[in-house]
């Protein structure tokens, strides 16, 4: 299944590292590696990265968070800096499953959102 709808609003979001064009190593037939952009159907994908702690509940100790990267399938725009609270767009989850050369089997998770939205910190403690 692809693309499974998530919804992170019982979260609080921030940024850790600001959105960037995303990029991937090749390797090239001499060895040697190369960054080139992720496009996808004509388009730069971005990346950022977020910490995603649970809103407090009365009663009940927030954990400590994660961090997690991000695909975001347009540019944000300006503006977004680390430790700014921001919300997700259009958030999905694809599972994935790489079989290696090595015989490795690498299996996850990746997240992929239309964009960000800026949240106050007032806003973001407030929830």
């Amino acid at each position: 299944m692809r693309d499974i709808p998530a919804n992170l609003g019982g979260h609080k979001l921030m940024i850790t590292e600001p959105p960037a064009m995303k990029t991937r190593s090749v390797k090239q037939s001499d060895g040697s590696f190369t960054e080139e952009l992720v496009v996808n159907n004509g388009v730069t994908m971005f990346a950022v990265e977020l910490l995603v702690k649970e809103k407090p509940q009365p009663g009940r100790k927030a954990g400590k968070g994660e961090v997690i990267g991000v695909t975001l399938t347009a540019d944000p725009g300006e503006g977004f800096e680390e430790g700014d609270y921001v919300e997700l767009i259009d958030l999905v989850i694809n599972p994935y499953r790489i079989d290696a050369e090595d015989g490795r089997v690498i299996a996850g998770i990746a997240f992929k959102a239309a964009g960000l939205k800026p949240v106050t910190r007032e806003s973001a403690r407030a929830a």
